[in-house]
């Protein structure tokens, strides 16, 4: 941003943990870039607590309110899943960009719902939290991946196996299909496969099995699936909140190489490793190219960084449009080959689709049904 262009003003709604564990200090983090105006949350008391931490002037229990009196250029959603929808559409409507947490949306309808309410080539427009994409790791890739230099992708892991207790599921939205949408596929691997898909492009069919095992969750808490992607790829997938060693596990088998990036929340340098195949002449050099020059983590800070700039630019962002949306298709994919015991190709969602309606197809105790049943056998 030019040192003469006015700052960014921005309003955050909710004022949880997300907001001041993380969006907060990203935000602080942009200096003179960024001015922000208010908060929005119908707890009043977090809400003064927030503001009062981060002498935000601005503090608003309505949406609509704070939209007319502040006139935000970019609005933050720190929302329950539940809420982002309505949240970003008035966002839009009332011309501010978004910048919204994950889940993008509860389901596909929902997602082009949205889409509908964005602006012209210059925006508005609303992008999704998907911060594992910006690490200087990932981009490197990306970068290799467009000079061609490690040639076809031909086999994919992409886990994320974590640990959340019962206690977790007692905040009364979690678990739920109707407020958070689904399980671990849609709240927690999504980031996973986002970063995933986000380097290797579009899927084409994907069969998946899923289980609710030890957790009183309406979703599941475990999820396998077997990816098929438009490069040529096959990729294995597990998404787990029942891991006591919890690990998020990205692996690429590449004609000359194999990529891995094994990290938790968050990624720098040090998290990835290369390995050159067997044929690639000079290992130890290959393997040394690979290193970025600079440093840097994946994170919120270095997403809102990139949003800015296409924000000044007046052009979609990264995580936006088709971009953001080809990971919550996948798990709209998944539901429904989980869910109905078949395999699912990516033309099947369409919008005549239970499961472009909804994660679990619309029928919610089928769904659970499905999730929790078991094979009983018979020794002889």
């Amino acid at each position: 941003m030019s040192d003469s262009s006015p700052p960014v003003r921005v309003a955050l709604v909710g004022s949880g943990g997300i907001a001041r564990g993380v969006h907060l200090p990203a935000l602080a983090d942009m200096g003179d870039r960024v001015e922000v105006a208010a908060l929005v949350d119908v707890d009043q008391a977090r809400m003064a607590q927030t503001a009062d931490e981060w002498r935000v002037p601005g503090r608003y229990t309505d949406l609509h309110a704070m939209l007319t009196a502040e006139s935000p250029d970019l609005v933050v959603v720190c929302t329950p899943p539940v809420a982002h929808k309505d949240a970003v559409i008035a966002s839009l409507d009332a011309g501010a960009w978004v910048w919204c947490e994950k889940p993008p949306a509860l389901s596909l309808a929902e997602y082009d719902e949205v889409a509908g309410h964005e602006g012209g080539d210059r925006g508005p427009f609303a992008s999704y939290v998907f911060q594992h994409r910006f690490g200087s790791g990932a981009e490197r890739l990306r970068h290799h991946l467009a000079e061609g230099t490690l040639g076809r992708p031909l086999v994919g892991v992409c886990n994320t196996l974590w640990y959340r207790d019962a206690a977790y599921f007692e905040v009364p939205w979690r678990g739920r299909w109707e407020t958070e949408g689904g399980g671990p596929s849609m709240g927690h691997g999504i980031h996973q496969m986002d970063l995933m898909l986000s380097l290797l492009g579009d899927w084409t069919e994907v069969t998946a099995v899923m289980s609710t095992s030890a957790r009183a969750t309406e979703t599941e808490d475990v999820s396998m699936a077997i990816v098929r992607l438009a490069c040529g790829a096959t990729v294995s997938m597990t998404n787990s909140l029942l891991s006591p060693r919890e690990t998020s596990y990205l692996r690429f088998d590449f004609e000359h190489a194999t990529v891995e990036l094994e990290h938790l929340y968050g990624y720098d340098n040090a998290h990835w490793r290369w390995t050159p195949a067997p044929h690639v002449d000079d290992a130890s050099a290959a393997v040394a190219a690979w290193r970025p020059e600079r440093d840097v983590p994946s994170s919120h800070r270095a997403q809102l960084a990139a949003l800015l700039e296409a924000m000044e630019r007046g052009e979609r962002p990264r995580a936006s449009g088709h971009d953001g949306r080809r990971a919550l298709e996948l798990v709209a994919g998944m539901y429904r080959s989980a869910i109905l015991g078949e395999t699912v190709r990516r033309r099947d969602l369409t919008p005549d689709s239970g499961f472009y309606r909804a994660m679990h197809g619309g029928d919610p105790r089928a769904a659970a049904s499905a999730l929790t049943r078991t094979e009983t056998s018979t020794s002889v």
